[in-house]
């Protein structure tokens, strides 16, 4: 299995005082915009996903309808999981990615959970990345459990937008 790993955009700052709760923040203007150039950007190096889940916080959704319209994805069967959460176990994900069966699966969450579910694949405790926002990370899995990962590549969302061009 291939799985993307995709942190959400630049959502507004939580110190803002019009900022709503947390499952609520939404992506900034300028998040949609560099959202959108990044997942032009990684259609270069993705075709079309059999899947896409996202966490259930507004940003991160967000972020997941605009990766499905770069990539022709129906918008209306983006799934979404509490494995994705920003609190969530790593092992929650894969138990979640195992019921699928699918080839490609993209996923959309938060930091540092994306990190520490890199982290668990490859069979580390804490993180060897750091997901940037708008970044994305490709795994690949011969079978879904922890340790049994390769990292592929990662890009941040600066590098995926000068893909774009």
């Amino acid at each position: 299995m291939r799985i993307y790993l995709v942190r959400h955009g630049i959502a507004v700052d939580r110190e803002d005082p019009k900022c709503p709760s947390d499952p609520k923040r939404y992506l900034t203007p300028e998040g949609i915009k560099k959202t959108r150039a990044a997942m032009r950007g990684l259609r270069t190096l993705v075709t079309k996903p059999d899947g896409i889940i996202t966490s259930p916080y507004l940003r991160a959704a967000e972020t997941a309808e605009i990766a499905a319209d770069e990539l022709g994805y129906p918008a209306d069967k983006i799934l979404q999981s509490d494995a994705l959460l920003p609190g969530a176990v790593p092992s929650q994900l894969l138990r979640e990615l195992v019921k699928l069966s699918a080839e490609e699966v993209m996923c959309f969450g938060h930091a540092p959970h994306l990190d520490l579910f890199i982290a668990h694949c490859l069979g580390g405790r804490s993180a060897v990345t750091e997901l940037k926002k708008a970044g994305a990370a490709c795994l690949e899995m011969e079978k879904l459990s922890a340790g049994s990962g390769v990292l592929a590549w990662l890009f941040t969302s600066k590098a995926l937008r000068a893909l774009a061009q």
